[in-house]
């Protein structure tokens, strides 16, 4: 278990979001004159290539919890050799594409992971995404080589990348499969209870025989949702702690119909707001140097591009335990104030050209871009439930993904109708970002005074039925 474990911590490291890295391999493309040194063409790599990483989250769900982790994997091994042969080649927007198509075929499957650690299954959880967020690290350290030792060519740089296919399809041959669903692996994450409701490794702090107030009208509460109550007593003094720790949020939609959540504000709201902070995160990544040359200059550009490559992969492993800490101890609300204010504080600091302010909004980006990701994963699994997590957290970062392709839309019109002038796209940004945080924040702030209120009403109901005689 141990040695699978490391094997995919290794193989993650190199494939699962080395497409988020293309700030520190733009300078190589352009030093190589691809596509004679198109700035716009370029970009657009990066943008068709976010897209297909976001668009690929429904196919990749539906085969993992049809074929299981195993040939998920495999398959995403398939695709990132192929990827490798296009850059050799010359295809660039191909081979491209499908390093980002590969990238969540081989990071989702290797979630299952967590079930074979269950003392400490949010550790692994961890050490995945930690590896996801610092593969961007890939191209800085060939950016490095390239322009301090050798220059090294894409195509043989692609070449020696073989080999990273080659030990990931070595790896799934001779490893145990899982089956585990995407809903059961957001269980485990949330609960650290199986698809039967029992805790993993058959222990835990929760006993069978003692049940809280809470759960009594949790159980009521399952009722309203669903026609029969299957859930054990573990699951529901689990979800009765989460009732309390997300501010009563938790459950809200629990055993409603896909077709109901897809059509709620709740789902609504989350994918507007989630579209605007992914075109935010990948304009600046796609477009940091031309932002800082604009404000400053091309050498202080260089500086604060190189800066960012070395932050990027740094700020995915330093938010791992500020990350946890954030969503296991504050409300939902509190989480979705949190994410608006931070982007909002990003966007504020990359309209000034001081550097102070573009250092502390480089430094709050890299700890914003997986808090934002695992918040969102984090509401789908807590608001609609395990049972269509998949579903309904794929559908939210597929549209965001579709959306995506409006990033080279910002940057053409920066670039032919600005002059440059990055400040009236990111006022743009800023402008959306608040209208639609506060729009959702308003909502569930409405939501959770309700479900407060309903639950007032209900233990007092409680204690009424207490006191009357039998």
């Amino acid at each position: 278990m141990y040695l699978q474990l490391i094997c995919a911590i290794i193989y993650c490291l190199f494939s699962a979001g080395i497409v988020f890295g293309f700030a520190a391999l733009k300078p190589i493309l352009i030093d190589q004159n691809i596509y004679n040194g198109d700035d716009l063409k370029i970009n657009l790599l990066f943008t068709v290539a976010c897209m297909i990483t976001n668009l690929s989250a429904l196919p990749v769900g539906s085969i993992l919890d049809s074929y299981g982790a195993k040939l998920t994997c495999i398959i995403g091994s398939i695709i990132l050799s192929i990827a490798s042969f296009s850059l050799i080649n010359g295809w660039y927007l191909i081979g491209y594409t499908l390093l980002a198509l590969a990238g969540p075929f081989i990071f989702i499957s290797s979630f299952q992971l967590a079930n074979d650690f269950p003392k400490n299954s949010g550790l692994v959880l961890a050490l995945l995404t930690g590896a996801f967020d610092s593969s961007s690290a890939l191209f800085l350290i060939y950016r490095i080589y390239y322009f301090n030792i050798y220059k090294v060519s894409i195509s043989k740089f692609f070449t020696l990348y073989l080999i990273i296919p080659i030990f990931i399809l070595i790896c799934q041959l001779i490893m145990p499969n899982s089956n585990k669903t995407v809903g059961t692996l957001a269980k485990i994450a949330e609960t650290g209870l199986d698809e039967s409701g029992q805790p993993i490794g058959g222990e835990s702090d929760i006993h069978q025989t003692t049940i809280s107030e809470t759960t009594s009208l949790l159980i009521r509460r399952e009722s309203t949702t669903s026609r029969h109550s299957t859930k054990s007593t573990y699951e529901l003094e689990a979800d009765s702690k989460l009732i309390k720790s997300t501010g009563g949020v938790f459950g809200i939609l629990h055993g409603y119909s896909i077709s109901q959540q897809l059509s709620s504000p709740w789902f609504l709201l989350m994918t507007l707001f989630t579209t605007i902070q992914m075109l935010r995160i990948n304009y600046f990544v796609a477009t940091i140097k031309s932002q800082e040359t604009y404000l400053y200059n091309k050498e202080i550009a260089i500086m604060i591009n190189h800066f960012f490559d070395i932050a990027l992969p740094s700020g995915g492993m330093a938010s791992i335990l500020f990350i946890g800490v954030i969503l296991d101890n504050f409300t939902t609300l509190t989480v979705l104030t949190i994410l608006t204010v931070l982007s909002l504080f990003i966007g504020i600091c990359g309209l000034f050209s001081w550097l102070p302010a573009t250092y502390a909004g480089i430094i709050a980006f890299v700890i914003y871009r997986p808090f934002y990701y695992t918040a969102v994963s984090d509401f789908c699994a807590k608001v609609f439930g395990y049972d269509t997590f998949g579903t309904v957290y794929g559908f939210i970062i597929a549209f965001s993904g579709a959306c995506n392709i409006l990033t080279q839309v910002m940057d053409k019109t920066t670039h032919e109708y600005f002059k440059m002038n990055p400040t009236p796209i990111n006022l743009l940004l800023i402008g959306l970002t608040a209208i639609f945080g506060i729009l959702l924040i308003g909502f569930v702030r409405s939501q959770s005074a309700q479900i407060k209120r309903k639950n007032l009403e209900m233990e007092a109901q409680e204690a009424i039925h207490r006191q009357l005689p039998n």
